[in-house]
């Protein structure tokens, strides 16, 4: 029997800004309902390989390799792919969103400050299916914000991002992103600005959103113990290149690079000698 083909196969990625290399050759591979996490320290190149996937980087950005991405579009067999760096904008529009979404880290500015949140999460799913407008677009909306358990969410349908808490536009961005059920969520950094117990319900709701639905899911963090929380492999990253590769179990109990070592050493637990300094990642 034939090995299934990934979902997302990224091959020999390069990423420039000008003479600096953000991204040195890096190649992974994502398979359908799989969870992969990226952890690394900030400036490793995590966000940029999100951002190149969509399409997002900009004109100062220098893309090479091959995003190699199996489209709804493409053959039944999953053997057929298309070159995500090679597709039109307009193509590339199709796929955000409806094939592939994106949580944006920072949810205290994801959001638009002067739209109700009822807007911005009808809006997203108008963008992707403009024959459903106006009443139809509501009630979706307000049904993806329960699915969240944003409270009283036909109520609050009219409230702005500055009415909710940090875990709540969490929620919310969340929603916005599976508005469509995307077959590959990606997660750039969604607990970074959030307390110890909101970053666990926000967790456990992604965990179970993704087990609900199916669906693969990138989590980027520089965390490795909450990414080791989601994804069941890993990948880490150091100034552009990945260096270790594996099962989240293995990387969190017997890493093989010291850059992986040394981030777990960084990592403080309740056994951690308060009277000395944390270990320096290196």
């Amino acid at each position: 029997m034939a090995l299934m083909a990934p979902l997302l196969d990224v091959r020999d990625l390069h990423i420039r800004f000008g003479a600096a290399e953000a991204v040195r050759g890096i190649s992974l591979q994502l398979d359908e309902g799989e969870v992969l996490g990226i952890v690394g320290e900030s400036g490793s190149g995590k966000s940029a390989t999100a951002l190149a996937i969509l399409g997002l980087l900009g004109p100062s950005a220098s893309v090479t390799g091959q995003i190699l991405w199996h489209s709804a579009n493409s053959a039944p067999a999953r053997t057929s792919y298309i070159n995500l760096l090679q597709q039109p904008a307009s193509a590339l529009r199709h796929i955000r969103g409806r094939e592939i979404a994106m949580i944006f880290q920072e949810p205290m500015t994801a959001l638009n400050p002067v739209m109700t949140i009822g807007h911005q999460v009808a809006e997203s799913y108008e963008a992707h299916a403009p024959s459903f407008t106006g009443r139809e677009a509501r009630r979706r909306a307000i049904a993806a914000l329960e699915a969240v358990s944003i409270p009283d969410a036909a109520q609050r349908y009219g409230d702005y991002p500055h009415q909710f808490s940090g875990g709540q536009r969490q929620r919310i961005l969340i929603a916005m992103a599976l508005m469509h059920r995307p077959r590959l969520l990606i997660a750039d950094e969604p607990t970074t600005a959030l307390d110890v117990t909101v970053q666990a319900q926000v967790l456990e709701l992604l965990r179970d959103l993704q087990r609900q639905h199916g669906l693969a899911m990138l989590f980027i963090s520089h965390d490795l113990a909450v990414v080791g929380q989601v994804a069941s492999r890993v990948a880490v990253m150091r100034s552009g290149e990945i260096v270790e590769t594996g099962p989240s179990q293995r990387i969190l109990t017997a890493p093989e690079h010291p850059y992986t070592r040394s981030l777990l050493a960084a990592v403080p637990t309740l056994a951690t000698d308060r009277s000395k300094p944390l270990a320096m990642v290196g």
